[in-house]
């Protein structure tokens, strides 16, 4: 029943998040400066994610056996860890998607996620989950893009994984958290694979195979964790230190600029609308 729940979070976090980017795109919500926009999505995903690692993953870690010291140590090797797969630029995403067809601006000298990744953004944006530039053209962009993307998405798949094998709750609010997070990101990706090809049916196709391999890292997370259910606490710790980082070293730097006070108060209510989410989702889990 586990690996049930997790093949079908996995998948929706993947694959969903591909199609709402995309529906979104459609929209209009890709380009536009006012209304909905990407800066507000990024928002919204920095606040799940947030909310997620501090209410509930880390909460979950510390009821367990496992000493407070251990798993706090575990916590700040992973953000470390996230870092450095940064630096070696493993882990690539994209989250600045709202001039992705426009010059390049001061973003350009990224650093970023996955989250848990890897690949060039051959759009203005500049930027990788798990934050970096790229400058190479369209052509090169687009495999490294797709790359990056299935990394990523593994990795996602067995924090999931490790989420839902502590609790199905937890599970289901940390593959939320995941799919809120890539829709910014994967909104670069198809305007990316957008300027690769002309068919934009077989971008969307492409990205969401990418998405797919979200199930597969579930997969491998639910027989891992399962062999190592001692360690779930660490595995939670490590999770929680993905998801801060990717809030706090991609999504906010990206929303450090000047605004005037009606923008930054929309941008901090999209900031608390994320927590807000995954404190109803949490609630309505537990509740049944």
């Amino acid at each position: 029943m586990t690996l049930i729940a997790i093949l079908i979070a996995t998948l929706a976090a993947g694959i969903g998040s591909v199609w709402v980017a995309a529906l979104l795109m459609r929209w209009g919500l890709g380009r536009q400066q006012d209304g909905v926009g990407p800066q507000h999505l990024l928002s919204l995903a920095a606040g799940a994610l947030l909310a997620t690692a501090f209410m509930h993953l880390l909460p979950e870690a510390f009821e367990s056996q496992a000493g407070a010291h251990d798993l706090f140590a575990t916590l700040l090797v992973g953000v470390v860890f996230f870092f450095l797969l940064d630096k070696a630029e493993l882990w690539h995403h994209g989250h600045e998607h709202s001039h992705a067809e426009s010059t390049p601006h001061a973003h350009g000298d990224g650093h970023h996620h996955r989250h848990d990744h890897g690949h060039d953004h051959a759009h203005a944006a500049g930027h990788d989950h798990h934050g970096h530039a790229h400058h190479h053209g369209p052509r090169a962009g687009g495999w490294a893009v797709l790359t990056g993307d299935s990394v990523h998405c593994f990795g996602d798949g067995i924090l999931i994984a490790s989420a839902f094998m502590a609790d199905i709750r937890l599970g289901v609010i940390a593959a939320m958290s995941v799919l809120a997070h890539e829709v910014p990101h994967h909104m670069g990706d198809l305007v990316v694979l957008g300027q690769t090809s002309t068919n934009r049916r077989m971008a969307l196709v492409k990205v969401s195979l990418a998405g797919a391999v979200t199930a597969l890292g579930g997969v491998l997370g639910y027989f891992l964790v399962a062999q190592l259910q001692d360690f779930l606490p660490y595995f939670l710790a490590v999770a929680s230190s993905s998801f801060v980082y990717v809030a706090l070293a991609d999504l906010i730097p990206q929303l450090q600029k000047r605004l005037t006070a009606r923008e930054t108060i929309a941008q901090i209510a999209w900031l608390v609308a994320g927590m807000v989410v995954v404190t109803l989702v949490s609630g309505a889990a537990h509740s049944h």
